[in-house]
């Protein structure tokens, strides 16, 4: 499942970087745009090809995570146990699960490797709010992979919930041991594990 987990977010990476883009920027344009801005980083730094994990990081974080849902993924990934946990819980859950991510990103983007991105069409609707951007990851002398985003509408700002590859869905990876660890040890006991993982 880790594999899995860091070709979701490897592929991510690559999609959702900041881009200053005058209006809104639906969803297609976001991610051929943002694409197109991370590739050019990663190729123009020897840093981050050598491996450098402080600047991955920074990238990770300053590029890549204000485009995600935080909270909408949260409330995903925890299922029937979000509600019951209390607005402290649910605020130091978010904040630990978005330091994994983040270190899961900036590991699946020390392996990024010239891959290129075919991006499909999206035939989007004026008062969308919740679509499927489709993507394939073109490595060299393997099958292509299918990467979707799915993104909804948060006032003005489209951000990313959910990415799926081969059909796999990064928020359904986590669920079963995040559920086992609730029912074992607490809500408390869920976030202490992923605060002692981010450490």
């Amino acid at each position: 499942m880790k594999s899995i987990v860091n070709l979701l977010v490897g592929g991510a990476l690559v999609v959702c970087s900041s881009v200053a883009v005058a209006g809104v920027v639906t969803p297609s344009v976001l991610v051929k745009n943002t694409a197109d801005e991370v590739l050019q980083i990663i190729k123009n730094d020897k840093d981050i090809q050598a491996g450098d994990m402080h600047k991955i990081t920074a990238l990770a974080e300053d590029k890549v995570l204000p485009h995600f849902d935080f909270e909408h993924m949260s409330r995903l990934v925890l299922g029937k146990d979000w509600s019951p946990a209390s607005k402290e819980q649910q605020g130091y859950f978010i904040t630990e699960f978005r330091t994994l991510l983040i270190r899961t990103y900036a590991s699946a983007l020390a392996k990024y490797r010239n891959q290129t991105i075919e991006y499909k069409p999206l035939h989007e609707q004026s008062g969308d709010t919740d679509v499927t951007v489709k993507t394939l990851i073109l490595q060299s002398g393997g099958e292509p992979l299918p990467l979707n985003y799915k993104l909804d509408k948060a006032g003005e700002e489209w951000k990313v919930y959910d990415l799926e590859i081969g059909g796999v869905s990064l928020v359904n990876s986590y669920p079963g041991q995040f559920s086992t660890e609730i029912r074992k040890s607490g809500m408390d006991g869920l976030i202490q594990k992923l605060a002692d993982k981010n450490k």
